[in-house]
């Protein structure tokens, strides 16, 4: 069936399209009786705006285009919580993409939003990250950009992050702190931003405590995963008997660690102490709890948007917007796999 337009409405009413078009928009030069009958028609035979013809005239589309490495990843669900509740606040709709930590996937994924003319994206970067062109394609053609967690510190664009570096300095300095001296380290791969910050928050931490670094304790894990956690637990176990913590880059990674310590009854965190990153559901609930980086991805999600809305609002108005970046702040969550 054909979809009714304005002008069918008009011609029903024996007025002009332009009369149809403001009483539906509420204009007050139109008679409240006008606008009335143009209302009541147009329930009466189903109208529906055009949204492609109202997208041209206002050049916007009310949809958001967002990207992330992985949707299994209980950070980036509660990134992508923070967003949706911040985008229906404006009446905006969200398109979410998944990247699987490929670039090939994500410049793909970059030209169906630009081609989709969504007004504004917001993106945390695939693992293998080594070129932005197809950012800076989107800063080039104006559409608001802004990156969250995972960045590229080279794109200037703004940013919402937190101090990975000083994150991972606090955690270390915890398990020292604990009397810790032989620290492990279960690095995320080796060009993500915040996998580098926090290998160097890391080392930092070992160096002010003077505590020698020993590369054979650094694993760099591919996948971030479970199997990787508990594989490397199993290699360095025996290899260094005398092994007394593990930093692990996520949670996920830490939990992996720790099924290999329970399963061989090597005492978490008596014998081996074990601190992960981003405080996920499963650090509170595995035995003997996790002690985590707690990383707001909830509140990021919020943050990320709300600066997108600035920049959006700078644009519309015509005025020069000047990229930002905010920096939250993260804490350590004491539980059971430390000794303090």
């Amino acid at each position: 069936m054909k979809p009714i337009t304005l002008k069918d409405l008009a011609l029903k009413l024996n007025i002009s399209v332009t009369t149809v078009s403001k009483a539906l928009k509420g204009y007050s030069d139109v008679s409240k009786s006008t606008r009335d009958a143009v209302f009541a028609l147009a329930e009466e035979m189903n109208y529906t705006p055009n949204s492609v013809a109202v997208n041209l005239r206002t050049r916007q589309t009310n949809t958001i285009g967002v990207i992330i490495p992985t949707i299994v990843h209980q950070f980036f669900s509660k990134v992508i919580d923070g967003i949706i509740e911040e985008a229906e606040k404006k009446g905006y709709l969200v398109i979410t993409l998944q990247s699987n930590e490929s670039v090939k996937l994500e410049k793909k994924q970059i030209d169906l939003l630009l081609n989709k003319r969504v007004d504004g994206i917001l993106i945390s970067l695939a693992n293998d990250q080594k070129e932005i062109k197809h950012l800076q394609k989107v800063i080039n053609k104006k559409t608001p950009l802004v990156l969250f967690d995972k960045i590229s510190k080279s794109l200037v664009c703004s940013k919402v992050v937190i101090n990975d570096r000083e994150a991972a300095y606090n955690a270390v300095t915890h398990l020292i702190q604990s009397g810790c001296k032989k620290i492990a380290h279960f690095r995320g791969p080796l060009n993500p931003q915040n996998s580098i910050d926090r290998y160097l928050g890391y080392r930092k931490a070992l160096e002010d405590n003077n505590i020698k670094f020993d590369k054979s304790l650094i694993y760099t894990c591919e996948d971030v995963s479970f199997e990787e956690g508990y594989k490397f637990a199993e290699d360095i176990y025996e290899k260094n008997k005398d092994i007394d913590a593990v930093f692990a880059i996520t949670d996920l990674v830490a939990v992996g660690a720790i099924a290999y310590f329970n399963e061989n009854n090597i005492a978490v965190p008596n014998q081996i102490s074990v601190i992960g990153f981003s405080n996920w559901f499963m650090s509170s609930v595995i035995s003997p709890s996790l002690t985590t980086v707690d990383q707001p991805g909830y509140k990021m999600g919020k943050k990320a948007l709300k600066l997108l809305f600035k920049e959006m609002n700078a644009q519309k108005k015509g005025k020069e917007f000047i990229p930002e970046t905010i920096v939250l702040p993260t804490k350590i969550i004491k539980r059971n796999s430390t000794l303090i």
